[in-house]
């Protein structure tokens, strides 16, 4: 249950986190772990949003004094363009729903096998259907961080920061302010890493390829400075670019290079902005659709990965342009043995989303009310896109990402033994992922190159008129 008032939160947490206006003071142990579940309710569902925001700040504070820190990613990858690490790849994860649960079980398989580079995040259009803004995300994941008592960075992505081309052809500068203000958003919610792409506005019909890459790099290094300006003091926020849009054709080494070399003179302009740190990372095509592609039976059909795309454009974003190397969407459905393959090729990062979506709503354990209830919520709300022939099991399997967000209250809301059951099987795959992708044992290398910086989080009005920001430890 969520907390009533501030009343009670301060009552409960008391005397293991004391909050003293905008200071929070926590002892040795942290809040106890029911505690902690009350905040994380009380910061994702409260109806009193200066509540939820006090709940937000207390997570965020204790979670830092505890030692899990809000953290940018970019020394790793930029130690990595300098040669001095690799064999690894960096899962980054979207969790659509169960967000707390989901991203404990994360964490705990990362914990036993000491992984220290990963990623959380989430992309523009799930922040939409999944109803999880990025403040209420951030605050989800670092809970699950405290519960389970993570020491560390805590690495929080804006994953596919996308331009919308049809928007964007109708009305460029009000799509360009739509994603500045998510920008905005996020980053004071502790987003340290965001992942532009502009490749939905590449023009392939242009002669040359530095014409088809134009606007693409020209928007993502106007994001970039912005991004720039409104990092925090300290931190170097990790951003990506693309040069290929998810489900196209295969990117090609003219295109990284003709959007790296337009890109990064793009950067340097206007005068004096020399010097300015670019992207870390990019994402290329290589034969995967988000969310792979269903077949009549429901079945996910099985693709091609051009590892050799991989592997070459990896080598020249390292080797050329100093970056982590390239970064492989739309994954989380392949058949396990490709894992093997992604740190061998140099990828330095890979999405992974659509799999654990699955693990979710077809686990076995999952209520079959529930299930049916989302099932006639979609075909009553999404029945636009039903496409001609397609069968009952495709348009379930495209549209059910859409019920995260109307359905969020209920999937928290599963009983305890469900809840468990799913995370149990999904902890066993992350622990998987882990192993396949070459990210064990790198705790130590990550807090070698990333330094824990205490990023102070906006203070709550209801805190407001006292000293604020701070977090010390009994």
């Amino acid at each position: 249950m969520e907390f009533k008032d501030l009343h009670e939160l301060k009552t409960e947490l008391s005397p293991a986190v004391v909050i003293d206006g905008g200071l929070i003071i926590c002892d040795a142990e942290g809040p106890p772990a029911a505690s902690i579940d009350r905040l994380v309710r009380t910061a994702v569902f409260s109806s009193d949003p200066g509540l939820r925001d006090v709940a937000r700040f207390v997570i965020r504070q204790t979670a830092a004094a505890r030692g899990a820190c809000l953290a940018s990613i970019q020394p790793l990858y930029q130690a990595r363009g300098r040669g001095e690490c690799s064999g690894f790849t960096v899962p980054a994860i979207n969790i659509r729903g169960m967000t707390y649960d989901v991203a404990r079980a994360a964490i705990r398989a990362a914990m036993s096998l000491r992984v220290g580079a990963l990623i959380f995040e989430i992309a523009r259009s799930e922040i939409g259907y999944t109803g999880q803004r990025p403040a209420e995300y951030a605050t989800a994941v670092l809970a699950a961080a405290l519960r389970e008592s993570w020491r560390g960075p805590v690495f929080l992505q804006g994953d596919h920061y996308q331009v919308n081309a049809k928007k964007f052809a109708r009305e460029p500068d009000s799509e360009r302010d739509a994603i500045k203000s998510l920008i905005e958003e996020s980053i004071p919610a502790g987003f340290l890493n965001i992942d532009i792409d502009a490749s939905t506005v590449v023009d392939l019909s242009r002669p040359a390829v530095d014409q088809q890459q134009r606007l693409n790099f020209e928007l993502t290094a106007w994001f970039t400075r912005l991004i720039r300006q409104k990092q925090p003091a300290g931190v170097t926020i990790s951003v990506g670019g693309e040069i290929g849009e998810v489900g196209g054709k295969n990117s090609t080494p003219e295109e990284l290079r003709a959007f790296m070399n337009g890109y990064l003179a793009e950067l340097r302009t206007p005068a004096g902005t020399d010097g300015l740190t670019g992207i870390s990372k990019i994402s290329i095509q290589t034969g995967t659709t988000h969310g792979g592609i269903p077949l009549s039976d429901g079945r996910i059909a099985e693709v091609e990965i051009d590892f050799d795309v991989l592997r070459a454009l990896s080598r020249i974003a390292r080797e050329e342009y100093g970056l982590a190397g390239a970064v492989q969407h739309g994954a989380s459905t392949l058949h396990e043995e490709a894992f093997d393959h992604f740190p061998p090729t140099g990828t330095a990062e890979i999405h992974l989303a659509t799999g654990f979506q699955n693990m979710i709503y077809d686990h076995p354990s999952f209520p079959d009310p529930l299930r049916r209830e989302i099932h006639l919520y979609l075909e009553k709300t999404c029945a636009e896109e039903r496409k001609e022939g397609m069968t009952d099991e495709q348009f379930l399997y495209k549209t059910r990402k859409k019920a995260f967000g109307p359905f969020k209250k209920q999937l928290w809301d599963l009983p305890a033994g469900v809840r468990e059951a799913i995370t149990r099987d999904l902890e066993a795959r992350f622990a998987l992922l882990y192993r396949k992708l070459a990210v064990t044992d790198t705790a130590e290398m990550v807090a070698n190159h990333v330094p824990l910086v205490t990023v102070p989080a906006p203070l709550p009005a209801h805190l407001a008129g006292e000293e604020g920001g701070r977090t010390a430890r009994r």
